[in-house]
């Protein structure tokens, strides 16, 4: 969550006022050549997105590809090398003022103190961002009801579970009303009944509230599950974009995948000729067949396979995955790596 004392007072007039500025033609981001350097190294290279109002945007990635640099930009915790980018309608640049007020942010690590309870950083939010009493304690009993914390808002928050200090992070950001929320790997390290709580949560503020949410992630099923659109990154450029459904269709309808030890050349020459094989790619000791008819092709996979001299060891089907549209794009699978972007 940003914690800026702002002076404009956000009461429920202003933000209404706030809200039409610029009117509803206005992307709620778009960024133009964005590109971030630390040293020697650029994090971020051209990148160029647009994203309309109301949307839940997936920005997909393995760690280091360029996710939290792009979400630090946007959010103007660190400014551009080069390229320009408006968020609700102001430069990050010339108007980072003008963007905090409109934005809320749940970054990686939850900036909630843990002697304090949940209502108290719920005021303290609300008061850094020029609210009165009267506009926080609606705002607070609103979200409170959101998030469904109960009891739990009177507590300390060194008492919370990891999913439940997620979920207070998140109304956090949401205390002044913004247009846009950018929330980067807001599940990671929960257990998955809590990462499910969390995109119920997401999912209600994005269809009650009308927010437009920017979404990091690094798991393929978050992604799947909550945007909209989805913007696959790697080593610091946009690969791919669309919806999940078009994104997974360009890749093929079924996946059979086959795990060999031996001349895996061999295997592809092999199989490249069983009906049904629309094509046949090799990564590592993995052949990754595409056919449109995967429960009548895989037989003859197995056969033909056992023709050769190599060993397999698995051997299964299924229908693809976003993983599958970034090992297509970029030839290996996306991982939880450190890179030059995570130590920076």
């Amino acid at each position: 969550m940003i914690e800026e004392n702002m002076t404009e007072n956000l009461d429920a007039t202003s933000l209404n006022h706030v809200k039409g500025n610029g009117g509803s033609h206005i992307d709620a981001i778009r960024t133009v050549d964005l590109v971030r350097n630390f040293g020697d190294v650029q994090a971020v290279k051209g990148v160029n997105i647009q994203i309309p109002k109301g949307e839940i945007y997936g920005f997909l990635g393995p760690n280091g590809a360029g996710k939290s640099t792009m979400i630090h930009m946007l959010c103007t915790l660190i400014a551009p090398t080069g390229g320009r980018a408006t968020v609700a309608g102001f430069d990050i640049q010339s108007d980072p003022g003008k963007v905090r007020l409109r934005i809320g942010v749940a970054l990686q690590e939850a900036a909630l103190d843990p002697k304090q309870t949940g209502l108290e950083i719920l005021s303290l939010q609300g008061r850094l961002y020029g609210l009165r009493r009267r506009e926080i304690q609606r705002r607070v009993s609103d979200l409170a009801e959101l998030i469904d914390l109960g009891d739990f808002l009177g507590r300390m928050v060194g008492t919370y579970s990891g999913g439940m200090k997620r979920r207070l992070d998140l109304a956090a950001s949401l205390i002044h009303n913004p247009e846009i929320v950018f929330l980067d790997e807001p599940t990671t390290g929960l257990d998955p009944v809590s990462r499910l709580q969390v995109w119920s949560e997401v999912r209600r503020i994005n269809k009650e509230l009308g927010i437009t949410i920017f979404l990091t992630t690094q798991y393929l099923e978050e992604a799947d599950e909550l945007a909209h659109r989805v913007g696959i990154i790697d080593h610091g450029r946009i690969v791919a974009e669309g919806t999940p459904s078009d994104l997974k269709k360009a890749v093929g309808s079924d996946l059979i995948l086959v795990r060999v030890e031996g001349d895996t050349l061999e295997a592809m020459s092999v199989v490249e000729n069983v009906p049904g094989v629309q094509k046949v790619e090799v990564h590592v000791n993995e052949l990754v067949i595409t056919t449109s008819t995967g429960s009548a092709t895989i037989s003859p996979v197995a056969v033909a396979l056992a023709g050769t001299s190599v060993v397999v060891r698995d051997l299964t089907l299924r229908t693809p995955t976003l993983d599958d549209v970034f090992l297509e794009l970029t030839g290996s699978h996306i991982e939880h790596t450190e890179t030059q972007e995570d130590t920076s």
